[in-house]
């Protein structure tokens, strides 16, 4: 005769297919270990009720029981106790290879293609606040204004200055730009630039040119026009560099009067090694963007550097809500709190 529990069992040929769900064997696992719900629950961070609700969908998918209670304790069945073996060590393997990968994962590099002038004036200064924030995460940073494939390339995320277009990327918008007048506190005082914008004539200029230069940064021309001065500059003087450090360091070395980008001069000008002699910060259409791709950014050394990144950006704020400036007589920069 066919008993209850003969006439509920299910001849089920497994397949990766016809897998009963992962939660429930989950669930099954953990209970089989603590032979108590509350405890399995506690590992799984989920109720007590789930974790019942779970074994019984699993029973079901079997059509047998897998535990039941003498004396108010829990235990496992046959069919339950045919069952540990096997998904205990099915589920150590798979937390022995997660933790093998989460491991080589941290242990490479996180590579990050960055713009030279933004690797040298903003990213590298700050690699000592990255270490501490995330220990032994190693960080590959190339410098280079050239565009980068981060679904083919070796980069795993990139910091760009741009308009935010990266279709089909995870993308972060993380400051804004703008420009002011910079050059040395010693040049200031050589071309006498504290009696303001209409001194600037006569005087060396740095003009930025090249591949990172944005289209709607003013020139000498369109910044002396935005301030309301009709002087026109002549085409022919100052230097003329490719990229926005450069402007930076000829300031630094006396060089010249330059259109410096706030965010990449911050720390000179905050250390009082560049000053801005006269004018207002102008912001321009292009900020600074984090971007990756969806499948690298689940990798934990990316999400470590993502999060630490967005932690900086937030610290600054946005340009235009918190810089003020003025022209005091050490031709200092002031930052309203």
């Amino acid at each position: 005769m066919m008993t209850i529990a003969t006439a509920r069992k299910k001849s089920i040929q497994p397949t990766l297919a016809r897998l009963p769900p992962l939660t429930s064997l989950r669930a099954f696992v953990a209970t089989a270990r603590h032979l108590n719900f509350l405890r399995a629950a506690e590992e799984l961070h989920v109720t007590s009720a789930a974790v019942g609700q779970q074994i019984r969908l699993l029973e079901d998918y079997l059509g047998q029981p897998l535990f039941h209670r003498a004396r108010g304790q829990l235990q496992l069945t046959p069919a339950g106790l045919a069952l540990v073996p096997g998904l205990t060590d099915a589920f150590d393997a798979v937390l022995a290879a997660m933790t093998q990968f989460a491991a080589s994962d941290h242990d490479l590099p996180v590579r990050v293609s960055v713009a030279p002038s933004f690797a040298s004036k903003w990213l590298i200064p700050r690699l000592d606040g990255l270490r501490r924030a995330a220990p032994g995460l190693q960080v590959l940073v190339e410098a280079s204004a050239q565009l980068t494939d981060l679904d083919t390339g070796d980069a795993d995320c990139a910091i760009r200055y741009g308009s935010g277009a990266y279709p089909g990327l995870v993308v972060d918008h993380l400051f804004s730009e703008a420009v002011v007048p910079i050059c040395s506190p010693e040049f200031a005082e050589r071309y006498w630039l504290r009696n303001g914008p209409k001194a600037i004539e006569g005087v060396p200029l740095l003009h930025e040119d090249g591949a990172e230069h944005d289209h709607s940064c003013p020139d000498w021309n369109t910044w002396l026009r935005a301030e309301g001065l009709s002087y026109r500059l002549s085409q022919g003087g100052g230097f003329r560099l490719n990229q926005s450090s450069l402007v930076i360091d000829a300031a630094l070395a006396g060089q010249g009067l330059g259109l410096g980008k706030v965010r990449l001069a911050e720390a000179e000008l905050r250390a009082g090694r560049l000053i801005s002699p006269f004018g207002s910060p102008q912001p321009v259409s292009f900020s600074y963007f984090f971007a990756t791709t969806a499948t690298k950014a689940r990798l934990m050394r990316v999400d470590l550097f993502r999060n630490w990144l967005q932690a900086e950006a937030k610290a600054l704020q946005a340009i235009d809500e918190v810089l003020t400036w003025n022209t005091r007589p050490d031709l200092s920069i002031v930052a309203a709190e």
